[in-house]
């Protein structure tokens, strides 16, 4: 495994789901790639609307579909796009809320080859299974991680304690979608065909500052978790996002996109959403193919232990 793709896959895992987080078309320099269902004029037409009053009808039925997400238990999902510093992404994941559990698998497209390959990760009984890997390589080793050690590594209960490799099993994507009625110019663009659904397709821009202010009466769950994705994005150094949402008709969520101009580059991740609220099942790999990183630590501690006594 090359060590300079064990470094991109690293600082991949902390934004996995921010793209999720995580939506994304794969584009070019600021303009992302139209994705299978929708067309390139279809996604820019929004912006048209940018900067206009709040469509008060949009913003009802985007906040109905904000509210539906955050009754949401398990979901899968793909997604695509492009994150600042590190290259196109692409991936498919599952994912349930309670009991925690997430299987994702990523490809990583960076600017040279050592930058790119796969990436897999499970969450599954507590612990954290990640490996990183050269297209098709089966017998790439996982790295185990234990949750709870991570959390309390990273400042217990703080406000860091989330982050991480640790957030990603409680993370629900859809959060992402549902701070859009945040948005001061929120208009409806009009009906349009995703994957063969028929949905109505909304754009917005909005700020940071006008995403934590929507946060006032969420409950703390809800806040945690989307307080911990605009923190995310504040790494980044974004400050205004343009949104657009597609939702179907039953009011649901069906597909994503978030674009901002940041420090680090240009940001464009789009998700679509595939099924909502079915069993998600999600086995941990062979132990043979594990390491596990706290035993490991165990046996150097105790190594360095007998150096010392020596």
């Amino acid at each position: 495994m090359r060590s300079t793709y064990r470094t991109t896959a690293g600082a991949l895992l902390s934004v996995a789901l921010l793209c999720g987080t995580a939506a994304c078309s794969g584009g070019g320099e600021g303009k992302a790639a139209p994705k299978a269902g929708t067309s390139a004029e279809a996604k820019d037409s929004g912006r048209q609307g940018a900067g206009k009053p709040a469509d008060a009808a949009a913003v009802a039925e985007v906040r109905n579909a904000a509210s539906k997400a955050e009754e949401i238990t398990s979901l899968s999902y793909t997604m695509s796009g492009r994150m600042p510093g590190t290259g196109t992404v692409e991936g498919k994941a599952s994912m349930s809320m309670k009991p925690q559990a997430l299987q994702m698998t990523m490809d990583v497209k960076g600017a040279t080859a050592d930058a790119s390959g796969e990436m897999e990760m499970r969450v599954v009984d507590g612990a954290f299974y990640m490996r990183a890997a050269d297209k098709g390589d089966a017998a790439a080793k996982w790295i185990k991680f234990d949750l709870k050690a991570m959390q309390d590594a990273q400042g217990g209960a703080g406000a860091g304690a989330k982050g991480g490799m640790g957030s990603e099993a409680n993370r629900n994507p859809a959060d992402d979608a549902a701070g859009m009625g945040a948005a001061k110019d929120l208009t409806k663009v009009g009906e349009e065909t995703v994957d063969g659904v028929k949905t109505t397709h909304y754009t917005g821009t909005a700020t940071l500052d006008q995403l934590r202010q929507d946060l006032k009466g969420k409950s703390p769950e809800v806040r945690e978790r989307r307080e911990k994705n605009l923190a995310e994005l504040e790494k980044l150094g974004a400050d205004k996002l343009e949104m657009d949402l597609w939702i179907d008709g039953k009011g649901h969520t069906k597909q994503f996109r978030t674009r901002s101009e940041t420090r680090k580059g240009p940001y464009d991740m789009s998700m679509k959403f595939l099924d909502v609220n079915k069993p998600v099942t999600v086995q941990a790999p062979p132990a043979d193919q594990v390491t596990d990183m706290a035993e490991l630590a165990r046996k150097l501690q105790e190594a360095k232990g007998a150096g010392q006594a020596a």
